[in-house]
């Protein structure tokens, strides 16, 4: 429903794919995977450039199927791509909303969505969706960041600048930043009652982490829909944002920087 759409706030420059590529079905699915068995029928929504697609289309085949779906047509082309690089034949790629499914009722056993929810302006209804085209005895498994969550060593000041002007952003975008504290909560005005809520950690501490975190959005906070927005609409100036990654920098150069994400998760039994 076009009142529904929301700006994705971090949107696909390649800075933001950088890190969209590092994500597998161990480190951001790991609480999904005993649910999952080869023969299933699988909806990844927001499938992204598809890394964590193509694990699941792995872990439900060769006789299970995958349909990934994501709002872009640029995004859904390098998903493509990876999948075909990695030799898998049971995923295909669609453009869809979450918020209205073009799917018949109970369609999938599998219905998964990592970090989706926080970038849409009507969660509850997007999860209803997701359980309507769930059949029964499926699940809906869903996982997303908690940005005030997130928790850091040393105290860089540019980084609490970053993350006060991350969460406005999003928020002015209509999206919600503090969106892993809300899984349960959403699940449950869904209707679904057999819900599972859990959490996980990304944790970037060695040398290789830090440069691979703090670079990624050093480069994001000058390059990227997030950058854009902050100066279009006066949140923040080019300055402004140049300082703010260079404490990404000065972070990521620290020896004993240490960076924590939380993410909350729901696993719920149709």
């Amino acid at each position: 429903m076009a009142d529904r759409q929301v700006v994705y706030t971090h949107g696909y420059q390649e800075p933001v794919l950088r890190s969209h590529r590092s994500r597998t079905a161990q480190n951001s699915a790991a609480y999904l995977l005993p649910e999952l068995r080869p023969g299933q029928v699988l909806l990844d929504v927001g499938c992204g450039p598809g890394t964590i697609t193509a694990d699941l289309a792995e872990l439900v085949g060769p006789s299970g199927r995958v349909v990934a779906v994501d709002a872009s047509a640029e995004v859904l082309e390098q998903a493509a791509a990876h999948v075909a690089g990695r030799g898998l034949s049971n995923v295909v790629f669609e453009s869809a909303d979450v918020h209205q499914l073009h799917y018949v009722d109970g369609e999938f056993d599998v219905v998964h969505a990592h970090q989706v929810l926080q970038h849409v302006a009507d969660p509850v209804a997007a999860l209803c969706e997701m359980r309507r085209v769930t059949a029964p005895g499926g699940v809906v498994a869903a996982r997303d960041s908690d940005y005030a969550a997130m928790t850091w060593y040393p105290e860089v000041p540019e980084l609490a600048e970053w993350l006060a002007l991350y969460r406005r952003i999003a928020r002015a975008n209509g999206g919600e930043p503090d969106a892993g504290r809300r899984l349960l909560s959403w699940a449950r005005a869904a209707g679904l009652e057999d819900v599972r809520a859990t959490s996980a950690t990304w944790t970037y501490a060695t040398p290789e982490q830090r440069a691979f975190w703090g670079g990624m959005w050093a480069d994001r906070a000058v390059r990227s829909t997030f950058a854009e927005t902050a100066v279009a609409k006066g949140y923040a100036t080019l300055a402004d944002l140049e300082r703010i990654s260079a404490g990404w920098r000065a972070w990521g150069a620290e020896p004993d920087g240490w960076f924590a994400v939380l993410h909350g998760e729901v696993l719920a039994r149709v």
